[in-house]
């Protein structure tokens, strides 16, 4: 139901890895453009796959406008250390790309949020924020209805493997992705190390 109109959209990557870094993105897609992203098959990232990402995301890096943050293992650790939970360091970060993308002056009728906490919960997160943006639609599953959250998820995930690709050529060990025996052992041979 959003597909016919102009929107920023946001949406992360990464949560649920041990390795690797928090990627958030948030993206403008104006609704002439919404034809074009269509047919280069865009849609949650979940939904495609890591090589259709490597192959659609500069194509799409290059021609909307999208503010990315990049949270690395360290500054994530800081996060938790301060006693935030993974829900207010996902709306902090949500919180900046939004500021961020925001002063490039797009022309949106909406901000759409893939919803990862309610929303009173979410603006809760960020009322330390000296910026705030304040008028979004959350919704669950946004990437389905909403091509700029596709976008953001599409860009995030791009981003996320290369920073995989980098981590696992700097500790020269091919990183396994998400959460599972065989990320744990990995973890084991780099801390024996």
């Amino acid at each position: 139901r959003y597909y016919n109109m102009s929107t920023v959209g946001s949406d992360e990557v990464g949560t649920g890895d041990y390795f690797g870094p928090i990627v958030v993105t948030a993206s403008f897609v104006p609704k002439d453009k919404i034809v074009e992203l269509t047919d280069l098959g865009v849609r949650d990232s979940k939904k495609i796959t890591d090589d259709k990402i490597l192959k659609i995301a500069p194509t799409l890096i290059k021609n909307f406008e999208h503010t990315t943050i990049i949270l690395d293992n360290k500054s994530y650790n800081e996060y938790q250390e301060k006693g935030y939970n993974m829900n207010k360091i996902k709306a902090i970060l949500h919180n900046k790309v939004l500021v961020s993308i925001l002063k490039k002056n797009v022309p949106y009728e909406k901000i759409i949020m893939d919803q990862f906490v309610y929303p009173k919960k979410y603006f809760e997160h960020i009322k330390e924020a000296s910026e705030k943006v304040t008028k979004i639609t959350f919704m669950t599953h946004a990437e389905d209805v909403c091509l700029s959250v596709a976008v953001s998820s599409i860009i995030s995930r791009y981003i996320f493997l290369k920073e995989m690709d980098k981590l696992s050529k700097d500790l020269n060990i091919t990183i396994p992705k998400g959460a599972s025996d065989a990320v744990d052992n990995v973890a084991k041979e780099i801390v024996s190390k």
